[in-house]
């Protein structure tokens, strides 16, 4: 997901009763990992109020420290962007630390960082987040810093073109000079033909250089208004106190105008799309994308399940087949993106010396035509779903972790409470859900392949960045 991490890691929620108070109890059953298996439960209150001017605000009171998160996201990423303007949300995660009419340029870090917190921001595909952890003391500081620079952030030209070159410097950092990340570019612009996840986060360089004063002030015009935007308050607060505090601070800025919506449908692929990536690299790399689902589709949990089951640990069965009996890889990894759009399912695996791409390929196919056509066992099933269940508990352990979770799931799924569903979903995959998603959509006709092909370094160059995990 440069300095300061200002960097990159739409559908509304349904409309609550304006003014009213929901109080939601997300109640998370959590099977813990281990031959001991014992059950736990986790709460997680939840208060939600939408102001007039359409400003949804979610509270999470946690009393264990005296601390606070506040995340306010935007629901505007990438996608909301067309060619030859891509990269205008990054470019504004970092526009946003320039000041407002209040407070001036650099105060917004000075004044947090004063006050014992900390502050940064991260662009996806599908929203914009600014997140800032600090002491209960200084939470009106912090409301009032994010209501001036949504009201009245300073959009200049100076602003702009400073910005702009960072921008451009961190897409020559994490892509046009990195192996994994141009992996990556490629992989999305040609698994994709219609929809905006086509390109990266970070846009095009030549349509970075394009962007003008008056396309800053009309995005930022469209997307940056409060109801478009979603405030998860998590840590020492009480409710009704944190609804009035930020009543006051975000009170009487102005609704806009609904953005228009974003159509990503894809037609139908009718094969598989190989391309070829041709940089300095020790090793043969090869990455896989399947079209795949929304987030809120429902065979997105048996996806998310296979992932574990292909390379969840030593011993799944593909990171086994690939590394210890084949002896093919160094490194392997499946991942499933939850997007508002269909995302891809990709595979990564990087090649041991003097192995070939091409038969990584062929032991991969075999593997996905058994997961398609034979049953998992009952204990593959259940080591999916405690690696499953614990990658989202991790991402529960702090008070910034889950305002994060919460706001991501109100934006991307449509409302925050699709989170207490969550493992109940993957407790329900069955092994008969497995094979049918594997024979759906891990087809060699809906994949796109991306492959490395090493080129010697020149002389006296410095060695190059290993590509894996390379995202």
């Amino acid at each position: 997901m440069p300095e300061r991490r200002r960097d990159s890691l739409t559908g509304p929620p349904p409309p609550p009763n304006r003014r009213t108070v929901l109080r939601v109890a997300l109640v998370l059953v959590i099977a813990l990992a281990g031959a001991r298996s014992s059950a736990g439960v986790l709460t997680l209150p939840v208060e939600t109020r939408t102001l007039a001017n359409g400003l949804r605000v979610l509270v999470h009171p946690d009393h264990s420290a005296p601390v606070v998160s506040s995340y306010v996201f935007f629901r505007v990423g990438s996608r909301n962007e067309n060619v030859p303007r891509t990269g205008m949300a990054h470019l504004f995660e970092h526009m946003m630390f320039n000041g407002g009419k209040r407070f001036g340029p650099g105060v917004f870090d000075d004044m947090i960082e004063g006050s014992g917190g900390s502050t940064n921001g991260y662009t996806s595909r599908d929203l914009t987040a600014y997140v800032n952890n600090f002491p209960r003391e200084a939470l009106d500081t912090v409301l009032a810093l994010e209501a001036d620079r949504l009201g009245h952030l300073a959009i200049t030209a100076q602003n702009l073109e400073q910005e702009r070159g960072i921008v451009m410097e961190e897409r020559r950092l994490r892509i046009d000079n990195d192996v994994g990340g141009t992996m990556f570019e490629r992989l999305y612009l040609h698994a994709f033909e219609r929809s905006p996840y086509r390109w990266n986060t970070v846009g095009f360089m030549a349509d970075l250089a394009l962007i003008t004063l008056e396309d800053a002030r009309r995005f930022f015009a469209t997307y940056y208004a409060p109801n478009n935007a979603v405030v998860v308050l998590a840590g020492d607060v009480e409710a009704a106190d944190a609804f009035a505090r930020v009543e006051r601070a975000f009170g009487r800025l102005p609704r806009h105008e609904p953005p228009a919506p974003v159509s990503a449908e894809e037609p139908a692929q009718d094969g598989e799309r190989r391309v070829a990536v041709r940089k300095r690299a020790e090793l043969p790399a090869l990455l896989v994308g399947w079209k795949a689902v929304r987030a809120v589709d429902p065979d997105r949990a048996p996806l998310d399940v296979l992932v574990k089951l292909m390379t969840g640990g030593e011993s799944a069965r593909l990171t086994r087949n690939l590394m210890r009996d084949h002896e093919l890889v160094t490194t392997v990894g499946a991942d499933l993106q939850w997007g508002i759009d269909p995302e891809l399912f990709t595979l990564y695996a990087q090649a041991r010396p003097g192995r070939h791409v091409d038969d990584i390929v062929a032991r991969v196919d075999a593997a996905l035509a058994r997961y398609a056509r034979e049953t998992v066992t009952p204990a593959e099933l259940d080591t999916a779903r405690r690696q499953l269940r614990a990658d989202f508990v991790k991402g529960l352990k702090t008070v910034s972790g889950k305002a994060n979770q919460l706001g991501f799931f109100e934006v991307v799924f449509g409302d925050h409470r699709a989170m207490s569903g969550l493992l109940e979903q993957w407790d329900a995959v069955t092994a008969d859900d497995v094979r049918r998603v594997a024979a759906t959509y891990l087809r060699p006709a809906q994949r796109t392949l991306v492959v490395l092909d090493p080129q010697p370094a020149a002389p006296g160059a410095t060695a190059p960045a290993d590509p894996a995990g390379g995202r």
